[in-house]
């Protein structure tokens, strides 16, 4: 079985996204990187962590207390961070990359955190919050926020703060206190990883990186079979690997479903060019 194989036996009979075995699909994004990856090895290590947490926690701890013991236990004696000194290394979304450097960006060390979480008796969630992953866990006191990316707990003022400076940053405007609602809204395991994923899709487009840029958008298009945008740029990635008749086929495809989009006319072009390569191969 391929990479692309295994990993679509974990996510495409997942029809509501929810029962995809999250940490396992989201170890799987390695194996295009790290072909020999052992993957029980490092899901029992993340077992392994659990356990020593789960030891030390009472049978009748509290979810707050819970919590506390894990963040203590997370960011300061496995010492977890986010890598500030290289964000947009690829590694920091490759599990097995995090657990051994214990570095990574927000989402990957909210799935590790969450794993764990989860192994001692947190309902953590996901939540895709514009431009940086946040956790959260429900109490018969409201909602706990926490950044992954430092351990920080937030309030909601803080929150629509981070919120306004986002918008602010991209030049739109800042919504309403009620705007707020939908982005804090949990995350299924389809979205954390399609979020993963276009991480890393971003990052090897930017490195001209086609090869792996293409493995990536392979899950992708597993993960979001009708996303036409996503066939789309699997087409791309197919011209600029010289296989055209892949690059006609997705290109195709997004035409079909897509006729009226903005970039038709450019996509119909390239087809033409396409056309004529694929024919010069017969």
């Amino acid at each position: 079985m391929t990479p692309l194989e295994y990993f679509s036996t974990l996510v495409v009979s997942a029809d509501d996204g929810e029962s995809i075995p999250l940490t396992e699909a989201a170890l799987a994004l390695a194996q295009d990187v790290y072909p020999r990856l052992d993957m029980a090895a490092v899901q029992s290590d993340l077992d392994r962590l659990a356990a020593t947490l789960k030891s030390r926690i009472a049978p009748d701890a509290s979810p707050v207390q819970r919590l506390r013991a894990l963040n203590a236990f997370f960011f300061k004696e496995l010492g977890f961070a986010g890598n500030r000194n290289d964000y947009y290394d690829p590694d920091n979304s490759y599990l097995n990359r995090v657990l051994e450097r214990r570095r990574g960006i927000p989402i990957s060390l909210a799935v590790v955190y969450m794993e764990i979480g989860q192994q001692v008796g947190l309902a953590l969630r996901g939540i895709s919050f514009p431009g940086h992953f946040l956790v959260k866990l429900k109490v018969r006191a409201g909602d706990i926020f926490l950044d992954p990316y430092t351990g920080q707990s937030l309030s909601r003022d803080q929150l629509e703060e981070r919120l306004g400076q986002f918008f602010d940053a991209r030049g739109m405007e800042v919504p309403t206190e009620l705007a707020l609602i939908p982005s804090i809204q949990e995350s299924s395991p389809r979205d954390i990883l399609v979020r993963m994923l276009r991480n890393l899709k971003g990052i090897y487009h930017d490195r001209k990186d086609y090869e792996r840029l293409l493995a990536v958008q392979n899950r992708l298009v597993v993960l979001l079979p009708e996303a036409p945008s996503e066939r789309r740029d699997r087409g791309l990635v197919y011209a600029q690997l010289d296989c055209p008749r892949a690059a006609l086929e997705d290109l195709s495809h997004f035409l079909a479903q897509e006729p009226a989009a903005p970039e038709a006319d450019e996509i119909r072009r390239t087809i033409a060019v396409l056309r004529d390569a694929s024919g010069r191969l017969n």
